[in-house]
């Protein structure tokens, strides 16, 4: 390397580009190409299955769910009946939100046949049971171990619930938080289809 003297002072060598042989240059660009289409796989498929992904309507997945009282609740026993499973935890803020009306909603429609079912979401026990106090949660509520009912009513997130109809299909599906108008909507809907 040498040195140039101006009038100003030094100069430094102007930086000498580095070579980039062929090969390593096609590796770096097929590298690009793979990654890009691993990309555009991933989404392709999350595109194709995301409507695999959410159970609207058919059968309900049967499950049986250990309660947190004791004992345990098979949703198959509950045919004749309207029974709304909701999906929760603790730590889901929307879930605080439903957690009162929903209890109102059982008060008023057991009576007329309407079960209400809590599935407690990837939760810790301790938190599941201070919610369920929090909010005075009286309907039947127990851990999903394994989230066995998450998936197989292939879940997307918490809240939510599912209302399934007297002969054990699902008749409407609410993806995210209810609202208390539209839950009476819905639960009345149902009482009228005999």
């Amino acid at each position: 390397m040498t040195r140039t003297i101006s009038k100003g002072g030094v100069t430094p060598p102007l930086p000498v580009p580095l070579a980039v042989s062929a090969p390593h240059g096609r590796l770096t660009q097929a590298a690009i190409y793979v990654t890009i289409l691993a990309v555009l796989g991933v989404l392709a498929f999350g595109l194709l299955s995301a409507s695999k992904t959410q159970l609207q309507s058919g059968p309900a997945p049967d499950f049986t769910l250990s309660l947190f009282d004791g004992g345990a609740l098979r949703l198959s026993d509950l045919r004749g009946k309207i029974v709304v499973v909701n999906i929760w935890a603790s730590w889901c803020v929307p879930c605080k939100d439903e957690a009162p009306f929903l209890e109102r909603a059982w008060r008023a429609y057991r009576e007329r046949g309407v079960v209400f079912v809590g599935a407690d979401y990837v939760d810790t026990e301790p938190a599941a049971r201070a919610f369920l106090t929090q909010f005075g949660v009286t309907y039947p509520n127990g851990p999903d171990i394994g989230s066995a009912i998450y998936r197989a009513y292939r879940g997307r997130g918490v809240p939510e619930t599912y209302f399934v109809d007297r002969d054990g299909i699902i008749a409407r599906v609410q993806i995210g938080p209810l609202t208390e108008p539209l839950l009476t909507t819905i639960l009345n809907e149902m009482l009228t289809k005999q």
